[in-house]
């Protein structure tokens, strides 16, 4: 027995297990393709190499929907230990050179892309050996991404109820109601919320923390939202509102001063609505020397970069 998972573990080399490991991981060979910068005929190559020196099936396929058989599984479950095992030696090497070298994956709400392209050229500036990834997405986007512990660092809106994640506080997100410079509403002081309620709003897609947050409030004062549109970034609710199709609710953060040129922000009751960034990992994981001092430099240089942009809007 011994002999024969020798003979296997020569056959099976590290990169078809990277390679399997992103197919299990996302169920999809274009997707796993995708975040190992393969072509797709590559990775269905590497697949059917393991289940030819492995003979068993490791995947099926039902229309378009893929699964793991049996066999898949198990191999799912050592590829993640392997993998796992290397990677916290890659830690243990990475965290003895110091910041020479090493990789970081980080991923934020759309909200936070406005300055974090901006804090990680700081960082990678000071830091010129790190190689860093960034992904911006939804909360429900960035909620898969923590399930399935594709990252180091997630800067989220609202973090979710799991013992798996470990957030803290980390930065003040107030949102605010927004139109064009000529909405007549502009002139207003105090305007009541139930008046704002009726008015025509774009909104962010549904897995939006934004959204959450604004359907809570209106849910809480027993008002509802006369919903005309809903667009999936900040900048397209910004050019919506200043085409006139509408009021939002969006982070003070994503207005430049170029934007005020179109638009302003009314003075409503329960606004600005109180938000807050959240810094998280995934609860128990020993977090690199680069990790650790990437969040250090987030709560360091962050402020700064936020209150830049305040004054230049």
């Amino acid at each position: 027995m011994k002999s024969q998972i020798g003979q296997l573990a020569r056959r099976i080399s590290l990169r078809q297990l990277q390679v399997f490991e992103a197919v299990a991981r996302l169920l999809s060979y274009t997707r796993a393709a995708e975040e190992l910068f393969l072509s797709q005929p590559t990775v269905s190559m590497q697949i059917k190499k393991l289940e030819i020196d492995i003979d068993l099936p490791l995947t099926e396929q039902i229309g378009k929907k893929i699964s793991l058989t049996e066999a898949g599984n198990e191999l799912y479950q050592v590829s993640l230990d392997i993998l796992g095992t290397l990677e916290r030696f890659e830690m243990t090497i990475s965290d003895q050179k110091g910041l020479r070298t090493g990789t970081l994956r980080i991923a934020v709400v759309t909200t936070a892309n406005y300055f974090a392209p901006r804090l990680i050229g700081k960082f990678t500036h000071d830091y010129p050996g790190i190689n860093i990834s960034l992904e911006v997405g939804n909360r429900e986007q960035l909620l898969d991404r923590m399930s399935r512990n594709m990252d180091d660092v997630y800067l989220i809106g609202k973090p979710p109820e799991s013992s798996e994640l470990d957030f803290q506080p980390y930065l003040e997100n107030p949102m605010v109601v927004v139109s064009t410079i000529s909405d007549p509403l502009s002139e207003r002081r105090s305007i009541p919320l139930a008046e704002i309620a009726k008015q025509p709003f774009i909104i962010r897609e549904q897995g939006s923390g934004t959204r959450i947050a604004v359907e809570k409030l209106f849910a809480e004062h027993g008002l509802s939202l006369d919903v005309r549109m809903e667009l999936g970034s900040n900048e397209s609710i910004k050019q919506g509102i200043s085409g006139g199709l509408g009021l939002a609710v969006i982070s003070q953060h994503t207005l430049t001063s170029g934007d005020m040129n179109e638009l302003t922000i009314l003075d409503v009751e329960n606004f600005p609505l109180s938000w807050q960034w959240y810094v998280g990992y995934p609860h128990g994981k020993r977090l690199s020397v680069v990790a650790r001092t990437f969040i250090d430099y987030m709560y360091k240089e962050g402020p700064s970069l936020l209150t830049d942009r305040v004054k230049n809007t």
